[in-house]
């Protein structure tokens, strides 16, 4: 396939989602493309909490829900409020199809496989080393055992991405601006983990937690139920992790021991343990996107939308948007970053940019009232249904006001319209 001297067309970097995307479209398009992964397959080093999403992955595999090794069909979304000891928890229910829990060891290969189907050349277990460059464009990459070359080259080696860097399309980091997630699976019995949770064989349900061992920080949890084991994990900013001297481990065995989440996991057998680093700068930390002869996509273009937590539907359309974009290059045969600025407009133009400019703000605004959002006003939700739910022969218009009280004896009024201010800016950020 390849031409003399290791010359093609394109060369992508990391068989993640993003990679994977990008280099299958290219290969449908009959062009020539190279993918590097360094892990030993595709999908051996690859991380993420365990919901794909229907309607991007079909723009990629159409076929997906038939032939890949999917786990369980979404029907159920939770989001459960925890406190030291007690919670709240909100259900929304629908069969719609909209999401599949997925193995990403077994789902990166099948899709790597397919890749490979359409064409593409993949190389395993090759660390790139370094970009080279030739006045003033990217022209090909460095690994351990030889040189490749290529018309250009797509970074989509993750959150890190030290090929960016040495580049200079991006900037070192802030500890803000990262979050590391760390998660287990738990092995379980197909008729154990639909009785607790409630689903027939082929139905799933993912719970969002919020709370528990992380109130007060800007952290959230976890869970995916697969055909015999349950997903757990939780993620939080590695800012907080040095601030307040933790580790991730111990936050995951304390909120694996509340008293709402220990009775869905009792008696499973640990079956996998994996940590991983994840974008949390959001729309502003977005680094440079394109050079001459080289666009970045997925992770290491920072595209997370935490609030959601949405990374794989984002890898994978910024993938293939990148792919039409060097489609559209190289059959008029222009590499330089004015023609591959495209991708950035195609992004701007899709939802995912659309989408991360909406949240903009988000954490931003949060950080400043994380006490108040993150912990004080969780545990007021649980209180306040504590108090709805009690019988202890007070009056309830007793029990109703006692309640509004407490709002303002527990928490100065000053704070409580600081709080109210807080919520006003980043709703006007989010709808305007």
């Amino acid at each position: 396939m390849l031409k003399k001297e290791n010359q093609t067309d394109v060369i992508v970097v990391g068989a993640g989602p993003a990679g994977i995307a990008c280099a299958i479209t290219l290969a449908r398009a009959g062009k020539e493309v190279v993918l590097i992964e360094r892990g030993l397959f595709a999908g051996s080093k690859n991380v993420f909490g365990g919901a794909i999403y229907t309607q991007p992955t079909k723009e990629i595999f159409p076929n997906f829900e038939t032939e890949a090794p999917i786990e369980r069909r979404t029907v159920e979304h939770n989001f459960a409020i925890l406190g030291e000891e007690d919670s709240t928890t909100i259900t929304y229910r629908k069969d719609d199809n909209t999401s599949y829990s997925v193995i990403r060891g077994k789902f990166d290969r099948w899709a790597a496989d397919e890749a490979r189907k359409a064409g593409v050349y993949l190389v395993e277990e090759t660390v790139v080393r370094e970009l080279i460059k030739e006045n003033n464009k990217i022209i090909g990459i460095k690994t351990e055992l030889e040189d490749f070359y290529a018309n250009i080259v797509v970074l989509a080696d993750g959150v890190n991405s030290l090929l960016a860097k040495q580049i200079g399309l991006r900037k070192d980091f802030s500890t803000h601006d990262l979050a590391l997630s760390v998660k287990e699976v738990i092995k379980l019995n197909k008729e154990t983990i639909n009785q607790r949770f409630r689903l027939k064989d082929d139905e799933g349900a993912i719970i969002e937690i919020f709370g528990g061992p992380m109130l007060g920080m800007l952290g959230l949890g976890f869970m995916y139920t697969n055909k015999d084991s349950i997903t757990i994990g939780l993620g939080i900013t590695i800012n907080e992790l040095v601030e307040k001297g933790l580790r991730p481990f111990d936050l995951l065995e304390r909120l694996k021991q509340h008293p709402t989440i220990a009775p869905l996991i009792q008696g499973g057998e640990l079956k996998e343990y994996s940590a991983h680093m994840i974008p949390e700068g959001g729309y502003k930390k977005i680094p440079q996107l394109t050079d001459n002869g080289v666009l970045v996509v997925g992770d290491a273009a920072m595209l997370v939308n935490n609030l959601h937590w949405e990374g794989t539907n984002l890898a994978l359309i910024s993938g293939k948007l990148a792919a039409e974009t060097i489609i559209n290059a190289i059959n008029i045969g222009d590499y330089s970053k004015e023609k591959l600025s495209e991708y950035e407009k195609k992004l701007q133009k899709s939802f995912v940019l659309k989408d991360m400019k909406t949240y903009k703000d988000l954490f931003s605004v949060i950080e400043t009232r994380k006490k108040a959002f993150l912990s004080y006003y969780l545990c007021k939700i649980n209180a306040f249904f504590e108090m709805f739910t009690s019988v202890n022969s007070i009056p309830k218009r007793q029990n109703y006001w006692n309640f509004i009280k407490s709002i303002f004896t527990d928490r100065k009024i000053s704070e409580l319209f600081k709080d109210i201010g807080a919520i006003i800016k980043l709703i006007w950020s989010i709808l305007i």
